[in-house]
């Protein structure tokens, strides 16, 4: 059966837009594959500590040869990486916070990609070329070709370049919930229904990859 992934990172709970894209996603994808396997993470609330040099260096020496606190680190990124591994769909939920991707989000990132267990070190090519990436993020304005602030989108360019690296850019989709601020800014009102337009696309393309 199949193997889900899901992984949220905003900080905002319930009124979370890309938490809330993300849950439709979940409930399609269940609905189209009863019985596959779900594994959860919700970094917001609970996220992994920050890479260290004794986690970083664990992947590269056998397990005999650790330090304890070699053991240590490997004993919370190993299983991060063996639930990558396991999946056959990642989804993620990435609010932009500051231009980019939340902090906790980047610690993951830092704790699953080690040599050896997401890169050929023969070749230098990623490892996970088999599966299905979905990142839904959530926006308070506007980065979409022709905006004022086009230039400023650095969350999808970076994911795309890091996934690339491991092979995860093979089948590898983006949602896009933008201008989520629009009803709260007073400056953006005039934008409110292309919030609400963005969202039930959001919505819409979520229910379409969770059910293929």
């Amino acid at each position: 059966m199949p193997n889900l992934l899901h992984i949220d990172a905003s900080i905002r709970g319930e009124d979370s837009v890309s938490q809330k894209v993300t849950a439709a996603f979940v409930e399609h994808w269940r609905a189209a594959n009863p019985g596959g396997g779900y594994v959860y993470r919700h970094l917001g609330e609970n996220p992994v500590p920050y890479l260290d040099a004794a986690a970083y260096t664990a992947g590269q020496v056998a397990p005999e040869q650790r330090t304890p606190e070699q053991r240590a680190g490997w004993a919370i990124s190993e299983p991060l990486i063996e639930e990558v591994r396991a999946a056959d769909t990642i989804l993620l939920g990435v609010p932009m916070y500051n231009f980019s991707i939340p902090a906790t989000l980047k610690t993951w990132l830092d704790r699953i990609i080690h040599p050896g267990f997401m890169l050929n070190q023969a070749t230098g090519e990623g490892a996970l070329v088999d599966k299905k990436v979905v990142v839904v993020t959530a926006r308070g304005g506007s980065y979409a070709p022709g905006t004022p602030r086009e230039g400023f989108d650095y969350q999808e360019p970076y994911l795309r370049a890091v996934f690339s690296m491991i092979g995860l850019d093979r089948n590898l989709e983006f949602i896009h919930a933008e201008l989520t601020l629009a009803h709260a800014v007073e400056a953006m009102f005039d934008l409110r229904d292309k919030a609400v337009e963005s969202l039930a696309n959001a919505h819409e393309r979520a229910r379409e990859l969770a059910s293929v």
